[in-house]
């Protein structure tokens, strides 16, 4: 793949993000819908994340909300093909890690990339999981898998999540699956639709201000 999601090079400044509160509100962009303009969050150190040691109750479907400035969308996790993963999503959410992080990576057509405290694209919670995929993974409209290094082994996980936007990205099947959108796929490509196709940076800031675990 020429536009494989590893390894995580940061491409872009945080500065040149976002504006300042002194800012006037942005000109509506192409595909921006309902997006509030919105100042870039300050990154935080890499690291900091607590491995969880315990799998996610049996029997109880796991929902990850992710509330950012374009909307809200949820994300139904899948433990039974990504046991370990989801079980660390799920501690990363209740953490807070999440909060306040920005969508450091969109290529139109392709992915939406986030997850990342330092906002470069090149850190993580300070562990790794590892769930490989079935070989017969098909990253489609909506699937949501975890970024890795082209240095880590098939299934590697840190923190980095990517949602796909296109029909079939035709990925080979290296990256966890974790789940897919349940709800609002419709927000997850107004900010597909926010990214530079040569650099891959986002054309105005996307800002996670929370991702909270519902359970049912």
């Amino acid at each position: 793949m020429t536009r494989a999601l590893a390894p995580l090079v940061v491409m872009f400044a945080l500065a040149g993000c976002g504006g300042s509160s002194d800012d006037e509100a942005a000109a509506p962009t192409a595909g921006s819908g309902t997006c509030q303009t919105v100042d870039v969050p300050a990154p935080r150190a890499d690291g900091g994340g607590t491995k969880p040691t315990e799998p996610l109750a049996a029997g109880v479907t796991y929902r990850l909300v992710f509330s950012t400035n374009c909307g809200d969308f949820t994300v139904t996790l899948d433990p039974k093909v990504a046991p370990k993963t989801s079980a660390s999503l799920v501690g990363l959410a209740q953490d807070g890690f999440y909060d306040g992080t920005i969508i450091h990576r969109i290529v139109p057509g392709f992915v939406i990339q986030g997850g990342d405290p330092t906002g470069t694209g090149t850190g993580g919670p300070g562990y790794q999981t590892i769930d490989v995929p079935p070989a017969d993974a098909r990253y489609t409209h909506g699937v949501v898998a975890m970024a890795k290094s082209g240095a880590d082994p098939p299934g590697a996980a840190g923190s980095q999540f990517f949602v796909i936007t296109g029909a079939d990205v035709g990925l080979p099947a290296e990256y966890a699956i974790v789940g897919e959108v349940t709800d609002g796929l419709e927000v997850v490509d107004v900010i597909g639709a926010l990214g530079d196709p040569a650099t891959e940076q986002p054309t105005e800031p996307v800002v996670l201000a929370s991702v909270t675990v519902s359970e049912g």
